[in-house]
């Protein structure tokens, strides 16, 4: 049986995104990529060039005629902000309208602070950023923010967030109003799964686990991200994990048993602590573990074999491509990984971690802002913004 290829998009937007991940790089790249005629291809890249997203720039090799004039996309049309709020850090960058970091700052804030005076904060350091990167209000096209706890996607309001009380149902875009711009707001974990696909994207299915005060994880489906129904889709943190000593560990959600209770930032600090580990943060346990303290190494590979149980049960059930490890806790490296692959690959179905790559994170510090401005990006660059801006 012939099978036939699926087809591409030509619209306006697609065009544009074909052109900015780097699918194709001139007019006839783009009718070779949609099957799109000339003259259709042609009068919509006019328009998007008129409306100041694409350019040209330089020609391309010839294939025997005359070679192509090469389309790139003016990532300098606006900016973007992008805001990353942790249980203990707000962090905020300006950048490009292809993700690249103008400015960034950041300052310690405690998210049970509440919403109002922890968002003041973000709304004061997008300010600065924008102020060092020499950039106006008006040039803000829109606004990302992850936060860490289940968000309904379409309103940007957290749902009984169980690390930020006070914030359930707050309407967080109101409090960037100062920039007449879309906001966007998702759990943090969705939104590093996108900053770990990067702007080129990916077609493949990728699990993204975010090991840091809790634990959570980002489900890329095909290169896109898999909210659910009602946008919770991830929350591996709340599933029953029966502790290998026999404990019954209380969680802040009010079960037992987590598997943020066993093995999440919060609960490795708890457990040096009881361990008499001179630590008194997060950080300083991962710490000991990467300069070979033993006693730090068992806690943090024994909560990797922790998280690994769970993350079997989600090859077997949706066979990813990859699993990659971020957060906080992924900076332990070599020790987290060994622990969550020795648990994978011995309870796994063969079939499903057969090709399986686990891997932690290149750059887990920047991937919630990176990830925060591409869905800012996504965002502002839908299909019915881009008509709206050749047609204004």
């Amino acid at each position: 049986m012939v099978q036939v290829p699926a087809q591409v998009s030509a619209t306006p937007g697609a065009l544009l995104h074909h052109v900015r991940t780097g699918r194709a790089k001139s007019r006839a790249e783009l009718v070779a990529l949609t099957g799109a005629s000339r003259n259709t291809i042609s009068n919509r890249v006019d328009q998007l060039i008129a409306a100041n997203l694409l350019a040209e720039g330089g020609r391309g090799w010839s294939t025997g005629g005359r070679p192509p004039t090469l389309l790139q996309f003016n990532a300098e049309a606006g900016c973007v902000l992008a805001v990353d709020l942790g249980v203990t850090s707000v962090d905020v960058a300006v950048t490009d309208l292809s993700a690249r970091v103008l400015a960034t700052a950041g300052h310690p804030i405690d998210i049970s602070a509440g919403p109002v005076a922890v968002l003041a904060e973000a709304e004061r350091l997008a300010r600065e950023v924008l102020t060092e990167a020499g950039l106006r209000d008006e040039d803000v096209r829109s606004v990302g923010v992850g936060v860490p706890g289940p968000v309904e996607f379409s309103t940007g309001r957290p749902s009984h967030p169980p690390i930020m009380p006070g914030w359930h149902d707050h309407p967080i875009p109101d409090a960037f109003g100062r920039w007449a711009a879309p906001v966007f707001v998702d759990n943090d974990v969705n939104v590093m799964a996108l900053g770990e696909m990067g702007v080129g994207g990916s077609v493949q299915d990728v699990l993204v686990v975010k090991v840091g005060t809790g634990v959570g994880c980002g489900i890329i489906v095909e290169g896109r991200v898999y909210r659910g129904a009602q946008g919770s889709a991830g929350d591996i943190g709340h599933i029953h994990v029966p502790a290998a000593d026999g404990r019954s560990v209380l969680c802040r959600c009010g079960n037992t048993n987590c598997l943020e209770a066993l093995a999440s930032g919060a609960s490795l600090l708890r457990d040096a602590l009881a361990a008499g580990l001179p630590v008194t943060t997060t950080r300083d346990v991962v710490e000991l573990a990467a300069h070979g303290d033993g006693a730090a190494l068992e806690l943090v590979r024994d909560a990797g074999r922790t998280i690994g149980t769970v993350l079997a049960s989600l090859v077997n059930f949706f066979n990813p491509h990859r699993i990659v490890v971020t957060g906080g806790v992924a900076r332990a490296g070599l020790p987290l990984l060994s622990g969550i692959r020795e648990s994978v690959y011995a309870r796994a179905m063969p079939l499903a971690a057969r090709t399986l790559d686990i891997s932690v994170s290149d750059a887990p510090d920047l991937s919630g802002r990176v990830g925060a401005a591409l869905m800012a990006i996504e965002g502002y660059l839908d299909e019915d913004s881009v008509r709206e801006a050749i047609t204004s």
